[in-house]
């Protein structure tokens, strides 16, 4: 079973930095989906950052190139570096893996992501 936990959030001011970090025990899809998405009180879960292992990396349009997604190469350990961060930045982080077949999912960058950490709440002010 897919376990995964994330941490690093925090409080900043606009303009800071914040390295999220996700722990994941389990994972052993060969063809791995690996990703970060973020929910606010008023919008849908959605796409922030993700890696798959035939495909380029993806991020939201709202990244810019402001964030980093990177892993370790035994697929245990996740990050977003997230630079140059703003308010409307404010939101729950949730690290996700895919290809496991549970529910509930999402779909961000031809992955279907179903395994969910509990979440880590960003808030910038500024």
């Amino acid at each position: 079973q897919v376990h995964l936990v994330a941490s690093g959030g925090g409080s900043v001011q606009a303009g800071e930095s914040l390295r999220l970090s996700c722990v994941v025990s389990g994972y052993t899809v060969s063809e791995y989906c690996m990703g970060w998405f973020r929910q606010d009180s008023t919008n849908e879960r959605e796409g922030v950052a993700r890696l798959a292992r035939f495909n380029p990396v993806k991020y939201g349009d709202f990244v810019k190139g402001r964030f980093t997604i990177s892993k370790d190469s035994a697929n245990t350990k996740l990050y977003l570096q997230m630079d140059d961060l703003q308010p409307q930045d404010t939101a729950m982080y949730f690290c996700a893996t895919g290809g496991t077949g549970g529910s509930p999912y999402a779909e961000f960058g031809d992955c279907r992501f179903d395994t969910w950490g509990q979440g880590t709440q960003v808030t910038v002010s500024g």
